[in-house]
């Protein structure tokens, strides 16, 4: 391959990877297996027992993964007052983990029995509210409901219950509590447009808004976007999240989350400089990424050209995300735009590419990399030829002097164009001939 105006020898020796030079470089590894107790020590509350329900449903058949992750969303689950998820997941351990991860009846209807008691208590004490017309124990009454149908994992009933806050909201913190219980339950529900909906309501408070409750906001857009697979918002709203946050929103994501959703999604959508500007240079963001070396180590080898790096960083991280609750369904597409951007940002500065080479640095074959590139090609996406014979891309590039010829010949004919139109109208004018369109009676 050959840059444009120098010579191909010095740079083929240079390009083999993209411009990489990995002697000195101590490389992290990540493609152990998911150590599941701490990634649910990262969360709490429901979020944990769903994510954990997750790995269990989608490890691809690995049983001590699977048993593991049951046997610690049981134990979390009895903790709480959600009698038929714990059910269900009796029902998933099939016995399988003994006696003592079997069906507990006794506690399932000593949790239901606690729970009318606890509804009917509450119907009381709301009915009471209601007549004496006191806004805020109103508003206590129905937020206290919705805190109890949550727990008891009826999200639908617990949302409504905390919309019908809404009309007994008399400050600024009453509406943004009343908007962040209303995120998290439609972050469990995937009602991700009523997500979107409540943090522009808690966002165009008149008053401003303490940090930490910005950065939850953020990270709840972040996932709105992320879910519709608008991977460039997505990622402008977790590089902003103030590491203030820390694990105070960790009933929803943990910091490791942030840093791992952001750098792929900005991967896959930023060009170059917004890639500088706006995640290397970063020093928010820095804090998160610092989380996850993998992802930080993987977005300094993408921006350095050193694309065999990342892609191998990227392969050994795939099984762990393939495990991740809200980036499972979107892995394959991010992997997909990453490599794309990675192959266009390889063939940019040459004017030819031996493909041999450039199939070594990605680490696949040359029919396979012909492939990727035809369709780039195809799509317009890389201004280039490929010689199949010899096994080399050809950039095509614009000749500038041909362009400026042809854009002032256009201009030329359009202004005759004008003035033609111009003088023909200025005689009609001078000679008044006016067309009237005849009228059918």
């Amino acid at each position: 391959m050959e840059r444009e105006d120098e010579a191909s020898g010095p740079m083929m020796e240079m390009c083999t990877n993209g411009g990489e030079e990995t002697s000195n470089r101590r490389p992290i590894i990540s493609g152990e297996p998911l150590d599941i107790e701490a990634y649910a020590a990262l969360y709490k509350g429901r979020t944990k027992i769903m994510r954990l329900l997750f790995i269990a449903n989608h490890c691809g058949g690995n049983h001590a993964i699977q048993l593991e992750a049951l046997r610690m969303a049981y134990d979390e689950i009895k903790k709480g007052e959600n009698t038929q998820l714990f059910r269900d997941v009796v029902n998933k351990i099939g016995g399988r983990l003994g006696d003592k991860y079997g069906m507990d009846s006794a506690w399932c209807e000593a949790v239901d029995r606690r729970a009318e008691q606890k509804k009917g208590k509450l119907e009381n004490e709301l009915s009471s509210y209601r007549t004496n017309l006191i806004k805020e124990s109103i508003r206590m009454g129905y937020n206290d409901f919705g805190d109890f149908y949550y727990a008891c994992g009826m999200l639908g009933d617990a949302f409504k219950n905390y919309i019908r806050t809404r009309d007994y909201c008399t400050t600024t913190k009453h509406i943004i509590h009343m908007c962040m219980n209303a995120i998290l339950v439609s972050i469990e529900m995937g009602q991700f447009t009523h997500v979107t909906s409540y943090v522009n309501k808690a966002e165009q408070n008149p008053d401003p808004l303490d940090p930490i409750v910005i950065a939850k906001l953020r990270c709840a857009s972040g996932l709105a976007h992320l879910e519709l697979k608008k991977y460039k918002l997505a990622a402008r709203k977790f590089l902003d999240v103030n590491p203030e946050l820390g694990n105070s929103y960790n009933e929803v994501i943990a910091p490791q989350d942030i840093a791992t959703y952001g750098g792929l999604c900005a991967l896959a959508s930023f060009d170059r400089s917004e890639l500088k500007q706006k995640v290397i240079d970063n020093i928010n963001f820095r804090n998160f990424l610092e989380l996850v070396p993998e992802v930080r180590e993987l977005i300094n080898d993408f921006y350095s050209s050193r694309y065999a790096s990342c892609l191998e960083y990227l392969a050994s991280l795939k099984a762990n995300l393939l495990l991740d609750i809200h980036l499972h369904d979107h892995v394959d597409t991010l992997y997909d735009q990453i490599r794309k951007k990675a192959v266009i940002q390889y063939t940019l500065p040459f004017v030819s590419v031996d493909l041999s080479r450039m199939a070594d640095a990605f680490k696949t074959s040359v029919s396979g990399l012909e492939k990727e590139l035809e369709a780039l090609i195809t799509d317009n996406q890389i201004q280039a030829r490929i010689d199949s014979h010899n096994k080399i891309l050809y950039a095509r590039h614009a000749d500038q002097r041909n362009a400026t010829f042809q854009k002032a010949l256009q201009m030329g004919n359009e202004f005759d164009r004008d003035v033609r139109a111009m003088l023909l109208r200025a005689n009609l004018l001078k000679h008044e001939y006016h067309a009237r369109s005849s009228r059918k009676l």
